[in-house]
C-alpha cells in the first residue's frame, strides 16, 4: 500500500474514478447517464436514469461515509439532476425521467427509485436538506409511483419499501408509506427458508440477490434509523448468512458463478460489508476485510473496467452470455452496493484490522443447507469454491413442468468459482441428461425438488428430484424421474442418480465441468457404475472464464429403473489428485449404493424409503 494511503481511501479511490469516467455520458441537465453500448429490454431512456442512480447509490455512500465531504462536487451533479428529471417525467425530451409503472408495462425504473430514495436518505443532511421545496415535491410525485405500481413478485418489493423509508424519514410518510413497507416486510417473512437464507419471491430461485437485495434493504433501514425491531429480526439473519456466504468466495477473492445478474460482479461482497457497518457478522474484521477487497480487487485484475474506465456488461471482461435481457449499459452499476463499506469510517476495524485468511484459505469447507438444497464445497489446498445445486431452478410458481429451455446459471448441476456454465446452445456442463429418439430429444432440468443434505465432519451429501423435461419433443415422458445425490469429501464429488421409468431405447449423459485449453483448472469425470461411454464435448462459446471449452461426458443406457455413479474432481492440485483414484469399490443391493473409498471408508446412498447417506469405517 503506498505510503500515506489509507484502506479506508481505495475503494473511495476506486468508486471516484468509476463515477468520473460515467459522468462523461452526461446529459446536459445531468438528469441521465447514456453510457455507450446495446440497450437494454427497457430502452435507452430507463437506461439514462439507471445511469443516473447507481452511480448516485455509489456517490452517497461515499459522502456519508465522509460525514458530507464531497471534494468532487458529486452531489452538486446529483441535485441537478434530480431537479431536471423530474421537472416533466415521461416526456420525450432530453432530460426527463420515465414514469414509473407495473412490472409488465414500463418496470424497470421501480428498481432505479429505489436507488435514487436511498442516495437522497443517505445524504440527507448535504442534499435533500437543500433542496428548493418545489423539487423536493416533484422528487416525491415521481418516487410515489413506486408505491402504486405492480413490481416483479420477487425482491422487487424491497423497492417500494425503501422509497416509502425514505419518504418517511423525512417526515412525508402516510398510510400509503406504511403500506408498502409493511408489504415488503410480510413478504420476507415467507420467502425465509432459514439459515440466512431466501427465496427470490414464491419459487425456488437461492442466488447472490440475498446479498446485494434481500438482505441489504431491510438491514440498511434498520441501521440508518436504529429501527430496534428491524435489527433484531434482520440482525440475527444476516449474521446466519454471513456464515454461509463467506464461504462461497475462493482464496483469490472470486465469488461463485451462479444466478443471474452477475454483471454487478463484486456486489456479490455487499452483505459482507453491511455486516461489519452494521456489527451483524460473524466474521472477525480481518476477514470482512480481506474478502471484500479481495473480491474488488478480483474484477479490477481481470477487466471489468474497460479503457473508457467503464465497468463492462459481463464478468471479468465483456461476456454476452452473462447478461439477460433487462440488463443494460449501466447496469454494471449495481456494483455500487459493495460501497456500503464506505460507511465505517477510518478508524472501524473494517480498515484498520490486518487482513486474515478467508475460510477457504484455512481449511476445507463443506456447509450443506438444507432448506435452500444446496451443498457448498471448498478446498483449501487450490482455493477453490464449489456449490452443488439440489433446490434452486429460479422456475415460477405458475409455470408448473414447462418445456422450456432449461436457464444454464440455475439447472446445472454445480457450479464453481473458478469456471462458469456453459451457454443455452452448447453441451451443458453438470448436467444429467436423458436422450430419447436416437439423440434428438435432449432433457433439461427445470423444477427441482429437494430431498435433503447433511454434513458428516468435512464430509457432505445433498439430494434432489426432477421430472426431465424435453423441450424439442413430448414434454414429459409417463413415469420417467430422476433422484440424484451429490456426496463430497476432499477434491472429491461422487455424482449418483437413479433414473426411474427410462423408456425403451433411452440413453443417458453426464457431464462434468468446463474448462479451457490452458489445463487450470483440471476437469475429470471417472465412471464407477452405470456408464459404457466416455467422451469429450466441445464447448465452442466457452463460459465466462474462457472462450472456448470441453467438458468430459459419461452415457450409458437408461431403459427401466438404473443406478448411476461417477467421480467428478475441478482441481488445481498436482496430478496425484485423480479421479480414478478415489474409489476402490462400489456395489448395489436393496436400494442401496456402496461405495468404498481409497483409505477404505464406507458411503452408503440409500434410495428408499428417502434418500439418506450415511458413512462407516476408515479414517473419517
Amino acid at each position: 500500500m503506498p505510503a500515506g494511503t489509507s484502506a479506508h481511501s481505495l475503494p473511495s479511490t476506486t468508486r471516484d474514478g468509476l463515477l468520473a469516467a460515467a459522468w462523461r455520458w452526461a446529459t446536459p441537465g445531468r438528469a441521465l447517464l447514456d453510457l455507450p453500448g446495446r440497450p437494454s429490454a427497457s430502452g435507452t431512456r430507463s437506461d439514462g436514469l439507471e445511469g443516473y442512480a447507481r452511480t448516485f447509490l455509489a456517490a452517497a455512500f461515499r459522502v456519508a461515509g465522509a460525514d458530507g465531504a464531497d471534494p468532487h462536487g458529486w452531489l452538486g451533479r446529483y441535485a441537478d439532476g434530480l431537479a431536471a428529471g423530474t421537472r416533466t417525467p415521461g416526456r420525450d425530451d432530453e432530460e426527463s425521467w420515465p414514469l414509473i409503472r407495473d412490472i409488465h408495462v414500463q418496470g424497470q425504473p421501480m428498481v432505479e427509485s429505489a436507488s435514487v430514495a436511498l442516495g437522497l436518505q443517505l445524504t440527507r443532511p448535504w442534499l435533500w436538506d437543500r433542496l428548493d421545496p418545489e423539487v423536493q415535491d416533484r422528487a416525491e410525485r415521481w418516487l410515489r409511483d413506486a408505491l402504486r405500481h405492480t413490481p416483479s413478485p420477487n425482491n422487487w418489493y424491497l423497492f417500494p419499501f425503501t422509497v416509502a423509508s425514505f419518504l418517511e424519514s423525512v417526515g412525508r410518510g402516510d398510510k400509503e408509506t406504511a403500506r408498502a413497507r409493511e408489504r415488503g416486510l410480510e413478504l420476507l417473512k415467507g420467502w425465509y427458508q432459514g439459515e440466512g437464507w431466501y427465496s427470490d419471491g414464491d419459487g425456488r430461485a437461492y442466488d447472490h440477490y440475498n446479498g446485494w437485495a434481500l438482505h441489504l434493504y431491510p438491514m440498511l433501514q434498520a441501521h440508518l434509523t436504529q429501527d430496534t425491531d428491524l435489527l433484531n429480526t434482520y440482525g440475527p439473519r444476516l449474521r446466519a448468512h454471513l456464515d454461509s456466504l463467506a464461504l462461497l468466495f475462493a482464496a483469490d477473492g472470486a465469488p461463485v458463478h451462479f444466478g443471474r445478474s452477475l454483471t454487478y460482479r463484486f456486489a456479490t461482497a455487499s452483505a459482507v460489508a453491511l455486516g461489519a457497518v452494521t456489527g451483524h457478522t460473524p466474521l472477525a474484521p480481518g476477514v470482512s476485510r480481506h474478502l471484500a477487497s479481495a473480491c474488488l480487487k478480483y474484477f479490477l485484475d481481470r477487466g471489468a473496467v474497460d479503457s473508457r474506465g467503464l465497468l463492462t456488461l459481463g464478468w471479468h471482461g465483456p461476456h454476452a452470455a452473462t447478461v439477460q435481457p433487462y440488463s443494460g449499459p449501466a447496469s454494471p452499476y449495481w456494483a455500487s452496493k459493495a460501497f456500503v463499506a464506505l460507511l465505517a469510517d477510518e478508524d472501524h476495524p473494517l480498515w484498520t484490522a490486518r487482513e486474515t485468511p478467508l475460510p477457504v484459505q484455512e481449511r476445507d469447507q463443506v456447509r450443506a443447507l438444507a432448506g435452500p438444497g444446496l451443498l457448498i464445497h471448498g478446498t483449501a489446498s487450490d482455493g477453490i469454491v464449489r456449490l452443488h445445486n439440489h433446490g434452486s431452478d429460479h422456475v415460477r410458481p405458475e409455470e408448473g413442468e414447462s418445456a422450456a429451455a432449461a436457464d444454464p446459471l440455475y439447472a446445472r448441476f454445480a457450479y464453481s468459482t473458478h469456471t462458469g456454465p456453459t451457454s443455452q446452445s452448447n453441451a451443458g456442463d453438470n448436467h444429467l441428461a436423458l436422450v430419447l429418439h436416437g439423440g434428438t430429444g435432449r432433457s433439461v432440468r427445470r423444477r427441482i425438488r429437494p430431498l435433503g443434505a447433511g454434513v458428516d465432519g468435512t464430509r457432505g451429501w445433498a439430494a434432489s428430484r426432477h421430472l426431465p423435461v424435453f423441450p424439442d419433443g413430448p414434454p414429459l415422458v409417463p413415469g420417467l424421474r430422476v433422484e440424484s445425490v451429490t456426496v463430497v469429501r476432499g477434491p472429491y464429488e461422487l455424482r449418483v442418480h437413479r433414473v426411474l421409468g427410462g423408456p425403451p431405447n433411452a440413453r443417458a449423459e453426464q457431464t462434468g465441468w468446463a474448462t479451457g485449453p490452458d489445463g487450470t483448472p483440471v476437469s475429470e469425470l471417472h465412471p464407477l457404475l452405470g456408464w459404457d461411454r466416455r467422451d469429450t464435448v466441445r464447448a465452442p462459446q466457452g463460459t465466462a472464464y474462457t472462450p472456448w471449452a470441453t467438458l468430459p461426458r459419461l452415457s450409458g443406457e437408461a431403459s427401466g429403473t438404473r443406478v448411476y455413479a461417477a467421480v467428478a474432481t475441478l482441481t488445481a492440485e498436482p496430478p496425484a489428485v485423480r479421479a480414478a483414484a478415489a474409489v476402490t469399490e462400489v456395489t448395489t443391493a436393496a436400494d442401496e449404493l456402496r461405495v468404498t473409498w481409497y483409505d477404505d471408508t464406507v458411503t452408503r446412498v440409500a434410495f428408499t424409503p428417502q434418500v439418506r447417506v450415511t458413512w462407516s469405517g476408515g479414517p473419517g
